[in-house]
C-alpha cells in the first residue's frame, strides 16, 4: 500500500511540476512555491541544516567545511561563509548546476571548476556522528549499571534495551547462524541499533534530527559493504567449493562452460546489492511521501481558501498516517537488514 501511494503521489507531483514549468515566465517570482525544491531540499544531503524561512531571511545551522584545494592546501571554515549558496569563499563555492550540482567546487584561474577533496561535515555526516554519540552514551551507561550490580532488576534504559538485545541475540544471531554465533553478535547489535536510530531520528523534523541518512544510497552502500566484508572473512573451503564447483549439478554446467560457477559468483554480490536497495528505497519513499503530501498544501494555496483548507486537512491526516507507518517501517528495515546479514554469515560459515 505504501508503494502504491508513493507512485500515485509522485505521478501527481510530476504533473504539477510539468504544469508549473509550462507557466509564463512572469509568474515565477521569488515568492512562488516550488515543490521540486521543497521535496529534494528535504531528502538531499547539504552543508547546513535548513530550519525555516521568515520572509526572504533563511534560518539555518552552518556546519564545518573541510576541503583540500588543487594546490594541496587545506581550508577549514563554516558553511555560513557561502551565505546560503549565494556567494563564494576563498575560491570555493557550492555549484548550483552541472556535474557537481550541490557540491563544493573550486574555481581555477582559467575559470574551470575543480572538485576538491571534500571531508566536510554535511547534514548526513552530522546525523551519523550524533547518533553514534547518543548510542555510545546510552550503552556505556547501561553497561556501568550491569557492572556495578549484575543481579539487580533492570530498570529505566536497562528494562527498555534488554529485551531488544536478547531478541537480536537469540532470535536473529543464534537462530540464523547457530554454532559460533557469539562472535557476530556485537556486529549485528551495532547494525540493528545504528540503522534503527538513524531511521527514527530521521522522522523527527526538528534540529538536530530530520536528516535523510538511511535514505541516502551512499550510506546504505557503506553498511552493506561492512556486511559483505564480514561475510567474505567468514568464508570456508566448503563455501568456495560450493560456489566454484556446485555439487549435484551436471558437469556440463560447470565445465567447459562455467555457467553455474558464474551464477554463484554473481550471487555473492546480489546479496549486498539487495541490502543497499531495500533499505534505501523504503526509507527514501517514506520521506518523499510525507514531503509530497505537505507540499500539496502550498501547491493548492492559489486555488482559494476553501479548496486549500480541504486539501490541507487531507494532507495532514495522511501525513500523520504515513509517519506512524514509517515508524513501523523503521523497525522492520532494521530487523530485515540484521537478519539477512546473519543469514549471509551463516551461509559463509557452515557447510
Amino acid at each position: 500500500m505504501k508503494n502504491i501511494v508513493t507512485v500515485l503521489l509522485l505521478m501527481f507531483c510530476s504533473a504539477c511540476l510539468k504544469a508549473q514549468a509550462n507557466e509564463p515566465a512572469d509568474r515565477h517570482d521569488n515568492s512562488a512555491f516550488h515543490i521540486k525544491d521543497f521535496i529534494f531540499g528535504h531528502i538531499a544531503n547539504d552543508y547546513e541544516f535548513h530550519i525555516t524561512d521568515i520572509g526572504e531571511h533563511q534560518i539555518s545551522v552552518p556546519l564545518p567545511v573541510i576541503v583540500r584545494s588543487k594546490e594541496g592546501r587545506w581550508f577549514v571554515f563554516m558553511s555560513s561563509k557561502f551565505h546560503h549558496k549565494h556567494e563564494s569563499y576563498k575560491g570555493f563555492h557550492i555549484a548550483t548546476a552541472g556535474k557537481y550540482s550541490g557540491q563544493i567546487v573550486e574555481t581555477l584561474p582559467d575559470g574551470s571548476e575543480y572538485r576538491p577533496v571534500d571531508l566536510s561535515v554535511t547534514k548526513n555526516v552530522f546525523a551519523v556522528l550524533l547518533t553514534v554519540t547518543l548510542l555510545s552514551a546510552v550503552f556505556i551507561s547501561v553497561r556501568k549499571r550491569y557492572t556495578r550490580d549484575p543481579l539487580r532488576k533492570p530498570k529505566g534504559l536497562q528494562a527498555l534495551l534488554e529485551p531488544v538485545i536478547l531478541f537480536v541475540t537469540d532470535d536473529i544471531a543464534k537462530a540464523a547462524i547457530g554454532r559460533g554465533y557469539e562472535k557476530y553478535t556485537s556486529f549485528l547489535l551495532t547494525m540493528f541499533f545504528l540503522i534503527l536510530t538513524l531511521n527514527l531520528t530521521g522522522l523527527i523534523p526538528v534540529f538536530p534530527f530530520g536528516a535523510n541518512v538511511t535514505g541516502n544510497i551512499n550510506v546504505t552502500a557503506a553498511l552493506a559493504l561492512c556486511t559483505f566484508f564480514v561475510t567474505m572473512i567468514s568464508t570456508t573451503k566448503e563455501y568456495w567449493h560450493h560456489k566454484l564447483w556446485t555439487p549435484g549439478v551436471p558437469v556440463l554446467l560447470k565445465a567447459p562452460l562455467p555457467l553455474m560457477p558464474l551464477v554463484e559468483i554473481i550471487s555473492i554480490f546480489t546479496g549486498p546489492i539487495a541490502l543497499i536497495i531495500r533499505l534505501f528505497a523504503n526509507i527514501l519513499s517514506g520521506h518523499m511521501v510525507v514531503t509530497v503530501l505537505l507540499g500539496l498544501i502550498f501547491v493548492f494555496s492559489s486555488l482559494g481558501p476553501l479548496i486549500d483548507s480541504g486539501i490541507s486537512v487531507i494532507a495532514i491526516v495522511f501525513s500523520i498516517f504515513m509517519m506512524v507507518l514509517d515508524v513501523l517501517v523503521s523497525f522492520i528495515q532494521a530487523y530485515v537488514f540484521t537478519l539477512l546479514s546473519a543469514l549471509y554469515f551463516a551461509s559463509a560459515k557452515h557447510p
